[in-house]
């Protein structure tokens, strides 16, 4: 579904991600780890067109992502979230999905839009009406109108983008769930970036591991967490930790 091929990312003298390959296959849901500055968010940002790469290939579906504009990506099926959610406040939660839903399947339907809005929002478990508001959702609830944003463009691909910071320990089984549910019921693939390992590594089917914007690691949870490289980056009682979580076996 997903091919990606020496891609990089400079800012000035700096470089951010370099020459990182990767593919993703259809119906996998891949784990995208690494400390702060790793260069994770860099390659999302590629990947949906928010940045273009220096160099590098991005071929999804077999097209050449590199230097598309966004709306063409999320058109082509690759829809995202964001670590920070930044919804429209005076909208309700249905009209703020809906906006979302005209880039991807509703773009040429009003009446697609909103079916698609209703749809996700339905799926999230968040209500469907136009007269709830964004003020005074919790932390959770923002998690999943991000999510339900996302849906609503109608992806192949979902890049899920830190979707249990900000949870306690129940909403992130709740959450972790979700994206399971929308990989295995709709058939979306999803690449996860994620710091919340312990969680992480019990849902996913493979993990990519990046360090000062190379790659250092890629393979089964439980392979990943083992490698020397990994655990250098990993010091202590995280390494152990997500270690441990690896090693358990997947609900």
């Amino acid at each position: 579904m997903l091919a990606v091929q020496g891609l990089t990312k400079r800012f000035g003298g700096f470089t951010a991600v370099n020459g990182v390959s990767f593919g993703v296959e259809k119906g996998e849901i891949v784990g995208l780890i690494g400390p702060n500055g790793s260069g994770k968010s860099t390659i999302f940002n590629m990947l949906s067109g928010t940045l273009v790469p220096n160099a590098g290939s991005i071929k999804f579906e077999g097209r050449e992502l590199a230097g598309q504009p966004p709306y063409r990506i999320i058109n082509l099926g690759i829809g995202r979230t964001f670590q920070i959610p930044r919804p429209f406040r005076r909208l309700s939660l249905l009209d703020n999905v809906v906006l979302a839903g005209f880039f991807g399947q509703g773009r040429h339907s009003r009446a697609k839009a909103f079916e698609a809005a209703e749809r996700a929002l339905g799926l999230v478990g968040l209500p469907t009406d136009r007269v709830t508001t964004v003020d005074g959702l919790g932390a959770a609830a923002l998690k999943k109108l991000e999510l339900a944003k996302a849906l609503a463009t109608g992806p192949k691909l979902l890049l899920a983008d830190e979707s249990l910071s900000g949870l306690d320990e129940h909403e992130m089984d709740q959450a972790a769930e979700l994206l399971r549910r929308i990989c295995r019921d709709l058939g979306v693939t999803i690449i996860w970036v994620e710091h919340i390992m312990g969680v992480l590594m019990r849902v996913v089917d493979r993990v990519m591991v990046l360090d000062h914007g190379e790659k250092i690691a890629e393979g089964l949870p439980a392979r990943v967490a083992s490698d020397p490289r990994v655990v250098e980056v990993y010091l202590g009682t995280r390494a152990a930790a997500v270690s441990a979580a690896a090693a358990a076996p997947r609900a």
